[in-house]
């Protein structure tokens, strides 16, 4: 594993953050950090906004910075030229360590609760629960999902509403694609799940999802793998997507494919801007559109397979 990272940071609007965590996400291929504040909040509306963020961004030292360096500030001005009155700084070009990496956004975790009995809560905290609350211990590391990302809340949101819809005798099967940290994994298993199934495209993800799932005693319960989803054979009943805007349309027919009869799928990761796209990708599928819940600049889709 590479010791030292290339950290580039890049101080935007708060407003333009997602649009500059997605550049940076699909050019790094490694994950962004998004700033947040250090604030005690138990409620995620608790916390105030700020008027700027910094977008850190993690490139290998066998790369030449100097050419991401480029990259980035090209992009941060042609943004700055799309938007009239704004004018974004240079990108600024650090090394940080992996172990410095993934434990400093600790600090700014805190319990987080979701819909209506989700309970968030970070595996060095303690909480009360209240006696109908499910509650998830979690720890990251340094993999997608602590349930604070509105992509992730609006999976969970969208989750805990298809499973409270099930039929009583029914332990639907649940793929989530694109675990990250496996809270999506974790959170169909507590809300009534059958067979679940985790999967994730990086080995390291689906490590960290191992651990959370055994610190939350459900490692038995749910299947971890790398496996991707064109090679998958089974069907789910639910198939929860958290993953970029073209990825999901490139997997459409195969989303679809794997979808059970009468089915649910939620795809996540997409920014409001892109919603058209793919809903165009996936209109040729045998799926019924039902909804959009939004949340800040994102967006989550709700599909039902025709019987």
């Amino acid at each position: 594993m590479t010791d030292t990272w290339v950290e580039i940071s890049c101080r935007v609007p708060a407003e333009l953050s997602d649009i500059v965590a997605e550049f940076l996400s699909d050019l790094s291929g490694t994950g962004v950090c998004v700033e947040n504040l250090k604030v005690d909040a138990f409620s995620h509306s608790e916390i105030p906004e700020s008027p700027t963020t910094t977008v850190r961004s993690y490139f290998s030292t066998t790369e030449d910075s100097s050419v991401r360096l480029a990259e980035i500030s090209a992009f941060l001005k042609e943004l700055s030229e799309r938007h009239p009155g704004c004018v974004l700084p240079e990108p600024e070009l650090s090394s940080v360590s992996t172990e410095d990496w993934s434990t400093s956004w600790k600090t700014n975790f805190k319990p987080l609760r979701v819909g209506r009995r989700l309970l968030i809560v970070p595996s060095w905290e303690e909480v009360q629960p209240l006696p109908e609350d499910i509650v998830l211990h979690l720890d990251p590391g340094m993999a997608f999902g602590t349930g604070g990302h509105e992509t992730t809340r609006l999976c969970l949101e969208l989750l805990e509403q298809i499973m409270d819809d099930m039929p009583l005798l029914l332990s639907p099967s649940v793929l989530d694609l694109g675990t990250g940290s496996g809270i999506l994994a974790m959170a169909a298993v507590q809300l009534g799940a059958g067979r679940v199934c985790a999967v994730d495209i990086d080995p390291q993800a689906v490590e960290v999802a191992r651990e959370n799932l055994a610190a939350n005693g459900l490692a038995e319960q749910v299947e971890c793998s790398t496996t991707p989803l064109e090679s998958m054979t089974d069907s789910f009943d639910v198939i929860l997507a958290n993953i970029l805007a073209e990825e999901l349309v490139r997997l459409a027919p195969f989303l679809s494919e794997r979808l059970a009869p009468g089915g649910s799928l939620v795809l996540s990761g997409i920014l409001g801007e892109k919603e058209e796209l793919v809903r165009s990708g996936f209109a040729p599928q045998p799926l019924k559109y039902l909804t959009t819940l939004r949340a800040g600049e994102w967006v989550a889709l709700h599909y039902r397979k025709e019987h």
